[in-house]
């Protein structure tokens, strides 16, 4: 029935839709829970893909069982959607769970991370196993008497992939920043459920299907190879599902590198992955529908097809960074030229990504629907058609799991950009070679193409420069690099000379040993502390170059807890050891890795002041760090009397007030300070006695912690003062607090671009000074 492939081609596309809206979400739920440590998202990642995994090897065998799998497909779809908008609510309860019972789970990294992984493995494991059955369904119920399955998986796979692509968009530039997640969840939701309903309503009027007595054989002559000299043989079969191993690993390994760099080059925000992920996405369904046209070809060997695709993939894989200088260069100057007009950051990112993954993702969309041609072909009159696809797309996926963690875990940390993709496009060469000697033996020619092949690579790659070569002339401005790493969290880099020293994290300015940012970073720190009666601990959330809890430090018997997400940012520190007092082997100062907010989840005794500047809010994950729920996670941990301090760095006027309502709506009592970027919360009005700052003035110690922020009379630290709680109340009035459904902060250009003016904002310094 000519009906049937165009109906599950779009059926495909709205699943493929659905599953990336998922993926995009449920990353950003989970990391709420978890924190955005590398060690968190692994666990999600994992439990993602594994769940992918299983679905797809356990539907390969139940459906060889089902006379009907397009009427097994609607009701997978149909749970699917049932599971994934209760998933919010799942997480909520154990979000709270973990909260609550905190203070009685073990305090070590091992714990944490098996409680995690158990979190993440509860909310995501039945959804996403249901997701990993649609596709050998699906192709199962494709294998109708008519047509080849070579091309059918091809359309299919091509129009998945589309429907990520759109899921991807949608989620990243429109879904989160205008839906917000809870409704983005229930209109997928909704999705997933019609199109289970649409399967169930056409299964009843489908053909006779495979899985029937007398289509096996039907599907065999469909699948099997016209012209290759002999049947497929049992080898080639395997050394094809060697290739989808290899073709998974290695493709999600890539995907962790190009962000890593497309991160440093085009900046950390969510819209840098929004458009690396659909880069990928995009040159793996123009790939497969590339191939599917071709799968109908009978005078083609595809073995040998197989083998030069793999050998060319390779080489693409190392042009991605062989041709990196010039995209980088174009892609900033364009960035900077469109930043002037007004226009959004994307289209830079986009042309970048166009350049450095597109061709290498084209390559991945091509070779999957030939090697499961093969791996299925050398079988397909056994009538197991649906089981070998399952342990296809399981072994693809399952492979993917460890290509992920090990190209963040390992291969970035101890080889480098440059090094681990080299290691990955030789993966590929390796596959190709295997698939070339399956067939060594009937044509010996192969032995020479193979090594011709192989030498013309290792020159190739031979020739592939750094990329952080380009970022040293483009971002260091050709500053010598004192010390580097391409760590598990991020690419940390400290530049300059013995009497100047920058910090950089992905590329970005972070700290440096100048004075006036020693005098910002400084103040952040010890404004709160020194308000503060009589404070005897904090916490400091994020290191940075150490300046903050340095000088807090210097506070007599004064102890501060410093969470750092970011281990390449500690051991940076010690290059800074000359502006941070050396914190590194300071006594009272306890570094930690984590996630802050994470931390403060678990906090088992209170602080009397917490500060923060740790993220850029633009970049991404800082919404999580400057959102209402952040902020009373922050006042939970306050003892009685304790003071907040966090740094507002909104650009623009609206993201100003969008941060600002966000603290004003956690703490009852608010206060700005400095230029109006210092915000400080409080359960209790806070009033700054003349008497206790003279007191300190007064002891030669703290006389010259103070002067580290530039106060030597009380009069210095009135001039900080800037709006007491009425004028903030006033100032925010209509603004909606910034929320976790919400994270306008990371989507700024779903914001109105105003310039940032506190020109207007009423100054009162009666109601908060006192004698």
């Amino acid at each position: 029935m000519f009906w049937v492939l165009p109906l599950l081609v779009f059926l495909l596309l709205l699943s493929g839709f659905c599953g990336l809206v998922y993926q995009v979400l449920w990353l950003r739920l989970l990391a709420l829970t978890f924190g955005v440590t590398v060690y968190a998202a692994a666990a999600v990642l994992a439990s993602f893909m594994g769940g992918l995994a299983l679905g797809s090897l356990v539907a390969g065998r139940l459906v060889d069982r089902t006379r009907h799998p397009l009427r097994l497909f609607g009701i997978v779809e149909i749970l699917i959607g049932v599971c994934a908008a209760a998933s919010p609510f799942i997480l909520g309860g154990l979000q709270s769970l973990m909260i609550t019972f905190a203070p009685s789970l073990p305090d070590s990294v091992a714990a944490d991370t098996v409680i995690r992984v158990a979190m993440a493995a509860v909310v995501l494991l039945i959804p996403t196993t249901l997701m990993g059955a649609t596709m050998p369904v699906v192709i199962k119920s494709s294998l109708t008497r008519s047509g080849g399955l070579g091309s059918r998986v091809g359309a299919l796979y091509a129009a998945n992939t589309t429907g990520a692509i759109v899921g991807t968009l949608a989620a990243g530039f429109y879904l989160i920043p205008r839906v917000g997640l809870s409704r983005a969840f229930l209109l997928a939701a909704g999705v997933n459920i019609t199109v289970g309903l649409v399967a169930l309503v056409a299964s009843r009027w489908m053909p006779q299907d495979a899985g029937q007595p007398g289509a096996a054989q039907d599907v065999a002559s469909s699948v099997r190879p016209a012209v290759v000299p002999a049947p497929v043989t049992s080898l080639a079969a395997r050394t094809a599902l060697l290739v989808a191993a290899i073709s998974g690993f290695a493709s999600l390994a890539l995907e962790v590198v190009w962000f890593r760099l497309m991160a440093i080059f085009m900046g950390p925000t969510s819209y840098t992955f929004t458009v690396v992920l659909a880069t990928v996405l995009a040159g793996i369904a123009a790939g497969s529908a590339l191939a599917s046209p071709l799968m109908r070809w009978r005078r083609v060997d595809w073995v040998l097809t197989l083998a030069l695709v793999q050998l060319v993939g390779a080489s693409l894989v190392l042009a991605s960074v062989s041709g990196i200088a010039a995209p980088v260069e174009a892609a900033l100057w364009l960035q900077g030229l469109l930043h002037r007009a007004g226009i959004g950051f994307a289209v830079p990112a986009l042309a970048m990504s166009l350049v450095v993954v597109l061709p290498s993702a084209l390559f991945f969309g091509v070779s999957f629907p030939i090697a499961l041609r093969l791996w299925v072909a050398s079988d397909a009159v056994t009538g197991d058609t649906g089981r070998r696809i399952g342990v296809f797309y399981a072994v693809n996926l399952g492979a993917g799991i460890f290509g992920s963690l090990l190209a963040g875990f390992l291969l970035l940390p101890t080889m480098g950009s440059r090094d681990s993709i080299v290691l990955l496009a030789f993966l590929y060469v390796a596959g190709g070679l295997a698939v070339l000697a399956t067939c060594a033996k009937r044509r010996p020619f192969f032995t020479g193409l193979a090594a011709a092949g192989l030498f013309a690579l290792v020159v190739q790659a031979q020739g592939v420069p750094d990329p952080l070569d380009v970022m040293h002339r483009r971002i260091y401005t050709g500053r010598p690099v004192i010390w580097q790493d391409e760590g598990v969290q991020t690419t940390v880099a400290v530049v300059g000379g013995a009497n100047s020293r920058v910090l950089f994290l992905d590329g970005r300015h972070q700290a440096n040993d100048a004075e006036g940012m020693l005098f910002i970073h400084r103040r952040i720190g010890l404004l709160p502390t020194i308000l503060h009666e009589r404070p005897e601990r904090a916490l400091v959330v994020g290191l940075g170059g150490g300046a903050t809890p340095g000088a807090m430090s210097q506070i007599p018997g004064f102890n501060v807890d410093v969470v750092e997400l970011s281990q390449g940012v500690i051991n940076a520190a010690a290059y800074f050891s000359h502006v941070n007092f050396d914190i590194l082997n300071h006594p009272r100062v306890h570094l930690m890795v984590d996630d802050g907010r994470n931390f403060l989840q678990r906090v088992r005794t209170g602080y009397d002041v917490i500060t923060a500047d740790a993220i850029i809010p633009r970049h991404a994950g800082a919404n999580s760090l400057n959102s209402v729920e952040y902020f009373t996670l922050v006042r939970q941990a306050l003892r009685p009397g304790g003071l907040a301090l966090h740094w507002n760095g909104g650009a623009t006027a609206e993201e100003h007030r969008l941060i600002l309502s966000a603290f004003a709506a956690a703490f009852p009592h608010v206060s700005l300070w400095g230029d109006g970027s210092l915000m400080l919360g409080s359960m209790q009005p806070v009033t700054v006695s003349r008497a206790h700052i003279e007191r300190l003035l007064a002891d030669p110690q703290m006389r010259q912690v103070l002067a580290l922020m530039n106060v030597e009379r009380f009069d210095h630290l009135e001039r900080m003062f800037r709006a007491d709680d009425a004028a903030v109340r006033a100032w925010v009035a209509g603004t909606p607090p910034l929320s976790d459904n919400r994270p306008l902060l990371e989507y700024f250009e779903s914001l109105p671009q105003t310039e940032r003016d506190l020109s207007k904002m009423p100054r009162r310094p009666e109601v908060i000074f006192r004698p």
